[in-house]
């Protein structure tokens, strides 16, 4: 999770795993607040709208097995849950990102993007020596000379 200058927009940098792009998502405050708790391990007196989704498939005896961002239109990304019942039932559910991040970070789940989501919105910051820090400067810099609109199709 980054904010975004000068428009103080937050944004999610997902990594590739096994290579150098990022997929930036912006997001609005609610949604980064909702992440940035999960990622701090905060748990609020009670719970949040992302707590109650996790109880509530925990409750149903499902498993988030992991969220998906399937594709971008338009400048505006699209997820998919996918849930599996105790009887083996596999289920997908359309979602925000925000959202489906949010769930996923509460229930350890994967968090996956197609190869086309990555093609065309993908950034790739290459790393030099192995050197994590300057790859994160590069990138702080990259995002101060975008906005959003320059991911519109």
């Amino acid at each position: 999770m980054r904010v975004e200058m000068p428009s103080n927009q937050p944004i999610i940098l997902l990594k590739e795993s096994q290579g150098q792009r990022f997929l930036p998502i912006w997001v609005g405050a609610a949604e980064a607040t909702a992440i940035a708790f999960a990622q701090q391990g905060v748990e609020p007196p009670r719970p949040l709208t992302h707590d109650l989704m996790a109880d509530v498939i925990e409750a149903l005896d499902a498993v988030l097995t992991s969220v998906h961002i399937t594709k971008i239109e338009e400048g505006t990304f699209y997820a998919e849950l996918n849930l599996r019942t105790s009887s083996g039932v596999a289920v997908s559910i359309s979602a925000r990102p925000s959202d489906a991040i949010a769930l996923a970070l509460r229930t350890h789940s994967n968090i996956l993007a197609t190869a086309q989501v990555l093609e065309d919105a993908g950034i790739a910051i290459p790393m030099e020596g192995g050197e994590e820090n300057q790859e994160v400067e590069r990138f702080r810099a990259f995002l101060d000379e975008i906005n959003p609109d320059d991911f519109a199709s």
